[in-house]
């Protein structure tokens, strides 16, 4: 790059494709000073008059508006306001012919002025260095500055760039016929533009600043190099008069040697191109504050009087140009507006001027002949020879013909400059730019349409959906949701749950209620003197629930006592038959004590029938008493583990008729039990008997043997009181041990320190009966043994005597059987009284 730059300093210049030599035209103009107009009787001011979006409205009808006043404001990119160019009223705000070949009607503004020709408030920035870039390019954007050279593009985006800029270019070639703008403007503003450049080169920062100029306008090239001789790096380049070099890509190639990317824009290659009224309108914006409001029209042709450069305000028809001119039309008058190449004519003279306007031209016949009747193409190739831009103009041609924008687009027809150099040279007199033209235009509309229709689509598509969707809606609004079986289930057991919870509120609402009316009758029975049963269904349920945990227990506990060893059952056993031993010893004892002293012939064939007995029944034991032993002991130990379990079951029922219920069961098997063990005992005196007589037979018995049997049959008494007392004993720790195991956590515990007085009451009371029942079944079993010895006694003496006797001691059995029941009548009444006064005593727990 520096090699092409120094060879950029030292002038060098490149050629350009293409290009034609028409003749200029320019002497006609340019030879006289810029000419200033006087206020137009109206000016129209189009809103838009640049590439981009047209601005907001800021003023209204009847309104009256001064000299640079800002009648519209940006409102997007690439936007730019418009300004009043004098003073006066607005009378209207509508469309009207725009300045384009179409002539299609554009928002305009229409101002009536007032002849004072006041400005608003200006703002000038002659030290503009000292403010920010930022702020500059504001002042360029407010200023509505826009190309002045043909395409109108807004001065501000240019020289807001981010790139960086290696080459800033001033076109001052002007190389189209007839315009000679801004070669005068040169002439006369040169400082002025000058220092236009130099707000640019401050804002760019660029290492070379050119000024191109063409080679047949000498008073522009001698007064630019003047102005700018003080200023380094800033240099005039007179170029070749050829046609289209003032093109931009075609003086950036003349210049730099560097092209333009189709597509691209001259910044992509580090280069800028600015116009020379352009640089003037800048300089006015920022160091005198006036935005763009006037610029220099070149107004030419033979049929006006005066052919010359005049300052037009913007918004002025060209009416107003061509009658200060003196035209004079002719039949079939023509008037261009812009040069012979790249004008075009206009419909009506009442088109305005426009930031965009160098010129208007009112050719004569004889000047520029009208075109002739179009003809074939005869393939000559002048036409692609001339094209500044290398491409085909006669295959464009025939695409925008038969409409194919498609190859059109692939034959970069937007790369057209639209020169018209292939125009003028053709000689078929082909109108090609013509049909350029037309073909740009419709791929616009078509591009714009699709934009249009997509957009369309879009909505289209977004309000079906939107519709789709509200239906759906609208279906399903009265429509359960399909839903899985997981979900199902999910939804089943939430029911489930929250019906279970209105049964538990419900339940503990009854409960309360219930709580509540026993707490109003103990209370009213409390005030009456009445004694009321407590309510302890809520506590029984809790107990059932530990006592089948504690039932769970005892059976594991039961388990583990199976596997204990053998040889502990069977010392169990021998431990029990010793007791029961010791326990009939005991009750004879007790018998020998309670026998009436006073009646010593009774007492001595009493002592005399034992003592038989008690021969017979030892004979009888040393032969059975092993194995009767053994047996009874593992009978006794089963029907003991019988009871506990019956006892456990009898305490599991809550209810007080199942408690009635089991006791009276309990009290059947306690009869069936005893009528049992009587008629066992019967079955063995009868034997005992048998063998009695068969001894008295074979042999007369000895005083000393009826001794032995009567303290035998003592013996066997006492042990039979002592183990009916060790029975109650077992019942009662059975009971308690059974009460122990139902209360295996401090849950039992304080359960049962809840239980009511009443339950302890009952307990006390099936207690004493149960003791009440099992000694009277003891005194029963001596009344029948002592019958038993009674009914030997007589058979052994079958006389007279005998018989007195049997009767005296069947009449003092009685008694004595009377007395016993009395005594465990009362006993039973005391033990009842007692148990009532201390039921906490009597409680297990």
């Amino acid at each position: 790059m520096d090699s092409l730059l120094a060879r950029i300093s030292r002038g060098q210049l490149w050629p350009s494709p293409g290009g034609v030599h028409p003749a200029l035209n320019k002497s006609q103009s340019n030879s006289l000073p810029i000419h200033i107009l006087p206020l137009p009787p109206r000016l129209v001011l189009p809103v838009k008059q640049h590439i981009g979006a047209q601005g907001h409205l800021l003023v209204n009808v009847h309104e009256q508006v001064l000299k640079g006043q800002a009648l519209t404001k940006p409102h997007a990119n690439w936007s730019v306001p418009v300004h009043a160019p004098t003073s006066g009223r607005i009378v209207d705000i509508t469309p009207m012919p725009s300045a384009h070949p179409s002539a299609l009607p554009e928002l305009s503004i229409i101002i009536e002025p007032d002849g004072e020709d006041r400005w608003c408030e200006l703002v000038p920035h002659p030290n503009y260095r000292e403010l920010t870039a930022e702020r500059l390019i504001d002042i360029l954007h407010f200023a509505g500055i826009s190309g002045m050279g043909g395409a109108g593009f807004p001065t501000y985006i240019k020289a807001s760039t981010k790139q960086q800029i290696e080459v800033l270019i001033i076109n001052g070639a002007e190389c189209e016929p007839y315009i000679s703008a801004d070669d005068v403007l040169m002439q006369a503003h040169s400082d002025e533009i000058v220092r236009g450049i130099e707000v640019l080169r401050h804002l760019l920062q660029p290492k070379i600043t050119l000024i191109a100029i063409e080679d047949d306008k000498p008073k522009a090239i001698a007064a630019m190099e003047q102005a700018c001789a003080s200023i380094d790096d800033m240099q005039v380049r007179a170029i070749p008069t050829k046609y289209p070099s003032g093109g931009e890509k075609q003086l950036i190639q003349i210049l730099t040697s560097k092209e333009v990317p189709a597509g691209g824009i001259p910044a992509d290659i580090g280069v800028l191109v600015q116009n020379i009224g352009t640089m003037y309108a800048v300089q006015q914006a920022v160091e005198l504050g006036k935005p763009l409001i006037e610029r220099v029209v070149t107004v030419t042709g033979d049929t006006l009087a005066e052919q010359r450069n005049v300052w037009a305000l913007l918004g002025t028809e060209v009416k107003h140009l061509l009658a200060q001119q003196d035209f004079t039309p002719e039949p079939m008058q023509r008037v261009i507006m812009g040069g012979p190449m790249m004008g075009f004519t206009l419909p009506t003279v009442r088109i305005p001027v426009v930031k965009t306007t160098n010129c208007i031209l009112a050719p004569s016949e004889a000047e520029m002949p009208f075109p002739g009747e179009e003809r074939a193409c005869i393939r000559c190739s002048a036409c692609a020879d001339a094209c500044p831009a290398s491409l085909l103009p006669q295959q464009l041609q025939w695409f925008a013909k038969t409409k194919e924008y498609k190859k059109l687009e692939e034959h970069k027809l937007f790369d057209c400059i639209e020169c018209g150099a292939c125009a003028y040279v053709c000689p078929s007199e082909i109108p090609l730019v013509q049909y350029y033209r037309v073909a740009k235009a419709e791929i616009r509309e078509q591009q714009i349409e699709q934009i249009k229709s997509d957009r369309a689509k879009e909505r289209f598509e977004a309000r079906k959906e939107r519709l789709e969707r509200e239906q759906e809606e609208r279906r399903n609004r009265h429509k359960r949701p399909s839903r899985s079986k997981e979900q199902d289930t999910q939804s089943k057991e939430k029911v489930a749950e929250a019906l279970a919870r209105v049964k538990s509120k419900q339940a503990d609402k009854g409960a309360d209620k219930d709580k509540v009316a026993a707490a109003i009758a103990r209370a009213k029975a409390k005030k009456a003197g009445e004694q009321l049963e407590p309510d302890n269904s809520e506590v029984a349920q809790e107990r059932a629930a530990r006592k089948e945990q504690a039932r769970l227990y005892k059976e594991q506990k039961q388990q583990a006592d199976t596997a204990e060893p053998v040889a502990a059952d069977d010392k169990k056993a021998a431990v029990a038959a010793a007791i029961a031993r010791a326990k009939a010893k005991k009750a004879a004892q007790a018998a020998e004590t309670e026998a009436p002293a006073q009646d010593d012939k009774k007492a001595a064939v009493a002592a005399a029938i034992a003592r038989a007995k008690a021969k017979k029944a030892a004979q009888a034991a040393e032969t059975e008493a092993p194995a009767q032993d053994d047996k009874k002991a593992a009978v006794a130990a089963a029907i003991a583990r019988a009871k506990a379990k019956k006892a456990a079951q009898a305490e599991d029922a809550d209810a007080p008729a199942q408690d009635d219920k089991k006791a009276a069961v309990a009290a059947a098997i306690a009869r069936a039990k005893a009528k049992k063990a009587a008629q066992a005992a019967e079955a063995d005196e009868a034997q005992v008997e048998t063998n009695d007589d068969a001894n008295s037979a074979a042999a007369p018995q000895s005083e000393e043997d009826k001794k032995k049997a009567a303290v035998a049959a003592a013996i066997a008494r006492a042990k039979a009181k002592k183990a009916a007392q060790a029975a109650d004993a077992a019942k009662t720790e059975t009971a308690h041990g059974e009460a122990t195991q139902d209360k295996p956590n401090e849950e039992a515990t304080a359960f049962d320190a809840q239980s009511s007085a009443e339950d302890k009451k009952k307990a006390a009371v099936a207690a004493a009966i149960a003791r009440a029942k099992a000694k009277k079944a003891a005194q029963a079993a001596d009344a029948a043994k002592a019958e038993t010895a009674q009914g030997e006694a007589t058979q052994d003496k079958p006389n007279e005597g005998a018989k007195a006797l049997d009767a005296q001691s069947s009449a003092e059995d009685k008694k004595k059987a009377a007395v016993a029941a009395a005594i465990a009548r009362a006993k039973a009444k005391k033990a009842a009284r007692d148990a009532q006064n201390k039921p906490d005593q009597e409680d297990p727990s």
